[in-house]
């Protein structure tokens, strides 16, 4: 069909009719916007409805009621009041483990005060001697008999310096006369030397109780004086008898085992052989061969003949 015979309409039907469509249109977009919904309302008094309630005063929508907490407590929940209600009691207290027992020397050590370092100046060897004789720097001195200096004169150069007094020497105030001794002093005659000639003292003056090691403070109290000794008697060459005179005379630990048969420097001039004690050898007999390496070492670096 062409266009000039298609059926006429009236011009004012068409515009009623595209009115009506814009006007249907726009309903349906404002009851899309005002519901949420998309599509098109198949209900036919949709419009009618839409229309209504667009006349009416625009009201806040509705917002979940907020949650009141007291009310929330007041009103238990029917799912949570079968469950038992969680119990936060604290955990039990564990109680410390207890420290272990020390002995009366650790316990002794931890709660004497620091020692004070002392100097002793006497100008000879006598009145340190007296010096001694009446020290009360420890608690040495309360078990003592009587204090034990020195013997020999040192004019051989060589000097001996063990550990402390035992019985035999707190009772007759000399070092070195027990069965120690007697072995110190056959091991003196071995290397061609007098006794008299060796100077020989302790690090401790006192015999300490039971003839056990000396303490620190104690060691720290009665040291200031072997070391005015060895300064009036100069010695060449100091053989230190165990491991206590070694730490002593050079603070060095660890064991005498560890640093016997090898020289090191007393106050950067004097050389110390380390070596084991006398007291040591009456127990392990076959220690006397090392011994009798370091002693020969001794008399090398004094320019002694060696001794077989």
């Amino acid at each position: 069909m062409s266009a000039d015979s298609a059926p006429s309409e009236s011009p004012g039907d068409d515009r009623s009719e595209l009115l009506e469509f814009v006007q249907a249109l726009r309903a349906a977009i404002e009851w899309q916007s005002a519901t949420g919904t998309t599509g098109l309302p198949r209900d036919p008094d949709a419009k009618r409805r839409l229309a209504q309630t667009l006349s009416e005063p625009a009201h806040e929508p509705s917002r979940p009621e907020r949650a009141d907490p007291a009310r929330a407590a007041a009103t238990p929940s029917p799912v949570h009041d079968a469950q038992p209600a969680p119990t936060f009691e604290p955990p039990p207290a564990v109680e410390a483990p207890a420290k272990p027992r020390r002995g009366a020397n650790a316990a002794a050590r931890e709660s004497a005060p620091l020692p004070v370092v002392r100097v002793a100046e006497a100008a000879s060897l006598e009145a340190l001697r007296a010096d001694v004789a009446a020290c009360t720097a420890c608690g040495l001195c309360e078990h003592r008999k009587q204090t034990v200096f020195a013997r020999g004169t040192g004019k051989s150069g060589l000097c001996f310096v063990g550990e402390g007094p035992g019985a035999d020497e707190d009772q007759q105030g000399e070092p070195f006369v027990g069965a120690a001794g007697q072995l110190l002093d056959r091991m003196i005659a071995a290397m061609g030397i007098e006794r008299d000639d060796v100077y020989v003292a302790n690090i401790v003056k006192c015999r300490p109780p039971d003839n056990r090691k000396p303490l620190p403070e104690e060691m720290a109290a009665c040291v200031p004086y072997l070391h005015r000794q060895l300064e009036l008697v100069a010695p060449t060459v100091i053989v230190a008898l165990g491991a206590t005179a070694l730490e002593g005379l050079l603070g060095k630990t660890g064991g005498i085992t560890r640093h016997r048969g090898r020289f090191s420097l007393y106050r950067a001039k004097i050389a110390v052989m380390p070596t084991f004690h006398p007291a040591y050898l009456l127990r392990q007999p076959s220690a006397k061969r090392d011994v009798w390496s370091d002693l020969q070492q001794v008399l090398q670096h004094m320019g002694r003949p060696l001794k077989g």
